[in-house]
């Protein structure tokens, strides 16, 4: 009986490791092991074994190739276990093995807080407790110091921190489905990653902090700028679950994480969620 790869597999994925599962999938002849046999590679390591010598080598290499490029895969990969051939050395077998080469890498959702002042910092602090991919972008370097982002070390969060001047920069970075608060100290820049932002169709909740006047005045600029009615219902504003009154950092934090938590959650389209009532 083969090794226990998918609770090495899983360990992985808790670790926010990316690997490539190597299987061998045929054999013809003569080889060291039979298919089905598995190997997990990571940048830095390697479990189990498709047999050793040159054809383990060449897994090797293959797969690392893949995760340097980042490719979607799968492949294949054809050795023979000949005498006279070998790149990193000489296996006699004399069969042919056939690899499949299959990337791994863990699904974390992502949440991107765009502006990271006394409230983003507030909701950063709840989400990184939380198994996300978590962005950070601001167009200040000083929020975004390795001191103030102290308190967020820790969790389990995966913490992507971009100190960006022209923070809608970030957004076509973004992996497709990733949920978005955007609460920036400016309303130019809040302006402009919705702009952004909405003219993603793979996004998921796009949050706004802000009074109603203010989606008022985002409203009529953004129609101006073609974006229809539809466009303008993927935006939720004001951020929060109701019945929350309060209006300090950690109030606002706290109802807008649970709101995120329900998307995360998949009890709820973005578009559905209930509006809160905090606006700034």
């Amino acid at each position: 009986m083969d090794w226990d790869w998918p609770t090495k597999l899983r360990e992985l994925a808790e670790q926010g490791e990316v690997a490539v599962i190597v299987t061998v999938a045929a054999v013809r002849g003569h080889a060291p092991r039979e298919a089905g046999a598995k190997m997990l590679v990571t940048a830095g390591a390697a479990y189990g074994t498709v047999g050793g010598g040159n054809l383990e080598e060449l897994a090797l290499q293959g797969a690392r190739e893949m995760l340097a490029e980042r490719q979607p895969g799968p492949r294949l990969l054809t050795v023979r276990l000949n005498p006279k051939e070998g790149e990193f050395g000489l296996q006699c077998c004399g069969g042919e093995v056939t690899l499949l080469l299959e990337p791994f890498t863990p699904a974390r959702p992502a949440v991107a807080v765009f502006g990271v002042g006394h409230v983003g910092l507030a909701l950063a602090r709840v989400l990184c407790l939380l198994p996300v991919e978590l962005w950070l972008v601001d167009s200040r370097a000083r929020m975004l110091a390795e001191e103030r982002l102290a308190p967020l070390a820790g969790g389990e969060a995966r913490l992507r921190v971009r100190h960006l001047p022209i923070p809608e920069q970030a957004i076509p970075e973004l992996p497709a489905g990733a949920h978005l608060v955007v609460m920036t100290h400016d309303h130019h820049e809040d302006l402009a990653l919705l702009e952004a932002a909405l003219r993603r169709s793979d996004l998921g909740f796009i949050g706004l902090i802000g009074s109603s006047v203010k989606w008022s005045n985002f409203r009529q600029v953004l129609r101006a700028q073609g974006f229809g009615e539809a466009d303008l219902q993927r935006v939720t504003t004001p951020i929060g679950i109701e019945g929350i009154r309060g209006k300090k950092p950690a109030h606002i934090a706290i109802a807008t994480a649970a709101q995120l938590l329900r998307v995360l959650e998949g009890e709820s389209a973005a578009a559905t969620l209930p509006k809160g009532k905090l606006g700034v």
